[in-house]
């Protein structure tokens, strides 16, 4: 899976618990985004998660 290019978020492991309190290995992915981005002057194509799009930590290529 990939990951955020800013802050390293990926997925996360944890248990499923049914109504019966029965538990299964499940995952919680990241939001990831494939967007053209500045970086050091020049526009390249980054794997970035919502949280640091909405944050203003990634400035959009126009």
């Amino acid at each position: 899976m990939a990951k955020c290019d800013i802050c390293g978020k990926g997925v996360s492991f944890g248990i499923k618990v049914s109504h019966s309190h029965r538990r299964s290995n499940r995952t919680w992915k990241a939001n990831i985004k494939k967007v053209r981005a500045v970086v050091n002057g020049n526009t390249k194509s980054v794997n970035v998660c919502t949280r640091c799009l909405r944050s203003g930590k990634v400035t959009r290529a126009v």
